[in-house]
């Protein structure tokens, strides 16, 4: 046996010295498919196979370098680099490219990024003179793609009378037109989309047999990653190379199919056996990753599913810790307890800031787990975009707040002055600047007072510029009378910027207004707490400056050591030593989009199965039963998925509570008493006569009147009656807790009643001066 086989296990060996035939392998997570895909090349290379005749597809670029670089150090780098080895994009370029005359395309063809497909659309879209608000270019070059991942070609199109209905219907019945249009503007430019490398490759395959043959000849092996992943145009061209010789091993995991929102068919591995005769399965059992406990959890909630393939995932790995579970009762509270956890758990156990990752549904979640990280001076990377505050949309709402306080802030007013557009166009904006420099004044000034400047803009343009100088200033004016929130919430719906981004259906589109939404909870955060510092009013500039300060931090100074912040998406693949899965509460996590259906729900089961299985030693699970949305407090129930793993490999820190329900109805309408069928008949003077002051009913125990999640303040829990608690109980000395500064010692205590505030030193914040009608306080000593 070749030394490097000893280095499998049993289960592992079998595929990897499987010759010929079709074959599936079944792999669980972290039981080392990716070794198997390698050894198995190169134990074919060892057998005589020439690499020419391999071809294996993998989904990411990474994957393939990391293959590559391993067979080489078992087969030599030369032979190596005649794999045919990549993403399937990238090989069937390189296929289009040596076919490419066939169907009448230049080798040295343009590959078209989304952004340079959408610039055309749009230039189509104005030429036609369609309405660009029925006709968003977005929204038309996504129904491009999907129909081009479909197979559903421009021929294809106008054949299917319901297609064409189906987008009469939706008022945009020249999408054909457009489509059509695209796609010879395309061949014009001698260039192809990243759709149209698999849907080429089908043509060519389909359309010329002597093609199709030439490959199938070539490819005498072929081997898929990840063929969970595969959409129908992938899965098509995969099975037409395969079908002379059929051996064809593909590799995947049921369990871990996340992408269907963007094609991919979990019925390519669920069918596999139909597809072929005689195919041999593997499965990858054992888990080499994570715990005991981790493993037998992630089976019990996958276990939830009914479509999947049987296997059992097991481990010989450590029992391990139990599965914490945290409740918090906002999600600000939510992203404080995971920066503390991590903070703690680094100094006792002396980790590294990349032992720990935290995992979120959406990318707009990421905002409040940061503001916790940098209050902590917690360094940490984003992955797969920009950090919250970066993001154009934040950067646009921001910019409109900054010209509020400064309106000589030019980089800010260059960036909002046209955004939403408004007819002010960049030959304008260039001859404001240079007015500007000229009379060394702002742009702002400049435009307030046009009609005193020799700057040459016609009047409609110019009622355009004092339109804008206008709203702003009106800003300016309620700036004085509210606060941060209430003024960034009347910004963002008067600028028409929530408008815009709702205009994109896509979801990119869908996540800037989620974006938006989740910085107004920020905002609305920040006020709340500032409401309890004494000699702070929550002002937008206390806010731009938090802002300002914090930003500062995440400046990428190249340091690796940092905690990963990601969506599960893209965690799919990696592994972390500690991992928090935070959000996991009802209509988040699962989505509210994605419980229309069981395969909907079935594929969020999945993407936590994915969460949970990228933990190594210890997973925590998170929630929040109050959470901003728009600027208010609404109620979450813990997610499902929580309750539905297996109880003993559950710490629960916090009691799960069920839902309390909020009674729609006054119940002081039914009165006070509970009537009782069986009352005898008394005289009146001793019939039950309420006394003054009584409490009233408030219905039974478990559905309590009161709706607030939040702790109340110390003074309306302690039960004393009449007059506040801090008037008579706290002193000088006391030990407290806040869930924001954690434990501190009261200095002094200033003033009476309503304006009775109290200097504290906490252990986190410093000195801070809190009016206690506000403050969420406990007296712990």
């Amino acid at each position: 046996m070749e030394k490097y086989l000893s280095q499998l296990n049993e289960a592992q060996l079998a595929p990897t010295i499987q010759m010929n035939g079709p074959m599936i392998v079944i792999a669980g997570a972290g039981s080392g498919k990716t070794r198997v895909l390698t050894y198995r090349i190169a134990y074919l290379m060892h057998k005589g196979i020439d690499p020419f005749n391999i071809l294996s597809l993998t989904f990411t670029n990474k994957a393939a370098r990391e293959m590559k670089e391993r067979i080489a150090s078992i087969v030599g780098q030369s032979e190596a680099k005649n794999l045919w080895m990549g993403t399937f994009h990238s090989v069937f370029a390189k296929i289009l490219r040596i076919e490419s005359d066939r169907l009448g395309y230049p080798a040295n063809f343009t590959i078209y990024d989304a952004q340079d497909s959408q610039r055309l659309i749009s230039s189509i879209i104005k030429e036609m003179g369609l309405d660009k608000e029925l006709y968003k270019y977005k929204s038309v070059f996504s129904r491009i793609s999907s129909y081009k991942n479909s197979l559903i070609t421009v021929r294809a199109y106008f054949q299917n009378p319901e297609l064409i209905e189906a987008d009469t219907m939706a008022r945009r019945p020249r999408i054909g037109d457009i489509y059509k249009e695209y796609v010879e503007r395309c061949f014009k430019s001698g260039a192809m989309d990243f759709d149209d490398l698999l849907l080429k490759t089908n043509e060519l395959l389909t359309r010329f047999p002597e093609v199709l043959a030439k490959y199938q000849d070539r490819f005498r092996y072929i081997l898929v990653d990840e063929y969970q992943d595969t959409n129908h145009s992938q899965y098509l061209i995969v099975r037409a190379l395969s079908d002379r010789f059929q051996n064809i091993c593909v590799v995947g995991d049921d369990a871990q199919s996340i992408y269907a929102f963007r094609g991919a068919n979990i019925n390519n591995i669920l069918n596999f056996q139909k597809d072929y005769d005689d195919v041999k399965m593997f499965r990858l059992e054992q888990n080499y990753r994570s715990t005991k406990t981790i493993v037998n959890a992630a089976n019990s909630i996958i276990d939830k599913n009914e479509t999947k393939l049987d296997k059992v995932v097991w481990t010989a790995n450590d029992e391990g810790n139990k599965i914490k579970v945290n409740r918090s009762m906002t999600d600000g509270e939510e992203g404080r307890y995971v920066a503390s956890t991590i903070f703690e758990t680094k100094m006792n156990e002396q980790l590294n800031h990349s032992d720990f990752a935290i995992l979120y549904r959406t990318n707009a979640q990421s905002r409040s787990m940061e503001d916790a990280l940098r209050k902590r001076d917690i360094p940490y990377r984003i992955y797969g975009g920009l950090s919250f505050y970066q993001r154009k949309e934040i950067k646009d709402i921001l910019s409109y707040l900054r010209i509020i306080i400064n309106p000589s802030d030019e980089e800010a007013l260059k960036r909002v002055i046209n955004f939403p557009p408004r007819g002010i166009g960049q030959t304008t904006i260039d001859k404001l600047l240079i007015a500007a420099n000229g009379y060394k004044r702002s742009i702002f000034e400049v435009m307030k007072h046009i009609d005193k400047t020799e700057v040459k803009i016609n009047s409609g343009t110019k009622n355009k510029l004092m339109d804008f100088v206008t709203m702003v200033e009106s800003f300016q004016v309620m700036n004085q009378n509210v606060n941060a929130f209430e003024l960034a919430d009347h910004v963002a719906k008067t600028t028409g910027l929530i408008k815009e981004f709702n205009k994109d259906t896509t979801p990119e589109g869908v996540a800037k207004v989620e974006n938006i939404e989740e910085l107004l909870n920020g905002i609305k955060d920040f006020v709340e707490e500032q409401r309890e510092i004494a000699d702070t009013t929550g002002s937008l500039t206390e806010f731009l400056e938090d802002v300002a300060l914090a930003t500062d931090l995440d400046n990428d100074t190249g340091e690796d050591d940092r905690v990963a912040l990601m969506t599960i998406h893209l965690a799919k693949g990696l592994e972390f030593p500690y991992v928090f899965i935070v959000g996991l509460e009802e209509d988040l996590f699962p989505s509210a989009m994605s419980m229309n259906t069981r395969s909907e729900l079935e594929e969020e089961r999945r993407l936590f199965y994915v969460a949970l299985t990228r933990a190594e030693k210890q997973a925590y699970l998170t929630y929040a039963v109050s959470r901003y949305r728009w600027g208010k407090l609404v109620d979450s129930d813990p997610s499902r998925f929580i309750q539905e793993i297996d109880e003993q490999y559950l710490d629960i820190l916090t009691p799960i509570e069920e839902r309390r329900m909020n009674p729609m109805l006054d119940a002081n309408i039914f009165g006070d008493d509970v009537p009782n069928r069986n009352i005898r008949f008394k005289p009146a003077k001793q019939l039950p006569i309420q006394k003054k002051g009584a409490t009233k009913l408030q219905g039974p125990a478990k559905v309590p009147v009161n709706t607030s999640k939040n702790l109340k303040p110390v003074s309306k829990t302690s039960g004393a009656e009449g007059g506040n608690l801090f008037d008579n109980k706290l002193i000088a000395g006391n030990i407290v807790k806040h869930l924001r500064f954690g434990k501190g010692e009261v200095l002094k205590i200033e003033g009476a009643g309503a304006d009775t505030k109290a200097e504290i030193k906490f252990e986190n914040g410093g000195n801070k001066n809190l009016l206690l009608r506000f403050a969420k306080l406990e007296v712990i000593g």
